[in-house]
């Protein structure tokens, strides 16, 4: 058994995001179907991939309960008309949660213990609201581990306003204005629509449909509009639904595989795994988590952060991100972040979004082979950041 072994993504796909509710285009449609469709699809675009060479499937969710429970990464192989000799198992870290599916099987590729795997995430943020049946102990708060505040994440992003008062409700509208700015641009020039996986979808209202795009974007959103908005989780707070994610329905997946099994199979690897990181901060700011999580990867790496081409920071609430863009020197609308926007124009169901990014960023380092190195980054709730760096399989200076 080889010690370790280059660990390579080979493609991912992602059901179009939509809006959780009675009218959102998901309401009539179960979590584990949505994981189905993306299961299905990468198999489908990935032809020279034999189902039974499949040696995991690893799927996140962080509300495991009705359609979301089961061992959804099992039981979705299972419906999904993988072999039975394929297994599966559930991942929960919140936010993080697709992404740590992602390092996870990475981890056992680079082992030895698996070739190929597939990795996502869902979460029907509709069905299953976040927070449904926990049962936080109550010695959080007695005993004053976290401030209460700590359990509402709308909460934890105005106290990051208060800890950088350099990041004001205007710049983190202005944030969000140029996040939807570039997402419909994003989808305008096709960018989007190769990585979509559409889902037939049915209404007692509409009847049956399909699902071609993600319904949660706002064009046209302007910085007067967002003024204008409530802040839900403070009187006079800076936070609103404007520059925050929304509440959505989604799944991801992804195929990772060792390079030398990607090779043999004639997949089609688009970047290589160089390093990830988890680290933990203060619950009450944990929007901050991905400035250790990061710097603990490029250390990692044996990185810098100007060696890093391009970001992929899951935008949770604007004012996670640009906190940290201040902390590494980098400007508000450097080209390199986010180049089609991100989850404020797209939506954030949770346990899926960490594939979301790392989806994204392989397309853009097609895009741009002069660019050697990556991050996908995101926020974790209970105070916590992960990071995921990648090297781009393009890059012109091989």
């Amino acid at each position: 058994m080889p010690s370790s072994r280059d660990v390579v993504f080979v493609d991912g796909v992602r059901t179009p995001f939509g809006r959780s509710g009675p009218k959102g285009m998901y309401a009539e449609t179960r979590a584990d179907d949505l994981v189905v469709r993306v299961i299905r699809e990468l198999l489908r675009r990935n032809p020279s991939l034999p189902p039974e060479r499949v040696d995991e499937v690893a799927i996140a969710a962080t509300t495991q309960i009705g359609d979301q429970g089961l061992t959804i990464g099992r039981s979705a192989a299972v419906l999904a008309g993988l072999p039975k000799s394929v297994p599966g198992y559930a991942i929960d870290r919140m936010c993080a949660g697709a992404m740590t599916a992602v390092t996870t099987v990475a981890g056992g590729i680079a082992f030895g213990a698996y070739d190929v795997a597939i990795a996502g995430g869902v979460e029907h943020m509709g069905r299953h609201p976040m927070g449904e049946g926990v049962d936080p102990n109550p010695r959080f708060l007695s005993e004053q581990l976290v401030d209460g505040s700590a359990l509402v994440m709308g909460m934890t992003a105005e106290n990051l306003h208060d800890r950088y008062p350099a990041i004001t409700k205007e710049r983190a509208d202005a944030y969000a204005v140029a996040s939807q700015e570039k997402a419909a641009k994003a989808y305008a020039d096709g960018k989007i629509q190769p990585d979509l996986a559409e889902v037939a979808v049915r209404s007692a209202e509409k009847g049956w449909g399909l699902a071609t795009a993600d319904e949660a974007p706002r064009p046209g959103t302007t910085m007067e509009a967002l003024s204008g908005l409530k802040t839900p989780f403070r009187p006079h707070g800076k936070v609103t639904a404007g520059n925050a994610s929304g509440i959505n329905d989604g799944a991801t997946g992804c195929v990772v595989a060792a390079a030398e099994a990607a090779e043999e199979l004639g997949l089609s690897a688009k970047m290589r795994l160089v390093s990830y990181a988890f680290a933990g901060v203060d619950p009450e700011v944990m929007g901050v988590g991905p400035i250790p999580s990061t710097e603990r990867a490029l250390r990692l790496a044996g990185l810098g952060i100007d060696d890093i081409g391009l970001f992929e920071i899951n935008e949770a609430f604007a004012v996670q991100v640009l906190a940290f863009l201040d902390h590494f020197g980098i400007p508000d609308d450097d080209p390199r972040v986010n180049p089609y926007g991100g989850a404020i124009a797209y939506g954030h169901p949770l346990a899926s979004s960490g594939v979301r990014l790392m989806t994204q960023l392989a397309r853009q380092f097609g895009e741009h082979p002069e660019v050697r190195y990556g991050v996908t980054t995101m926020c974790v709730g209970m105070g916590m950041g992960g990071t995921v760096i990648w090297e781009n399989l393009a890059w012109e200076g091989k």
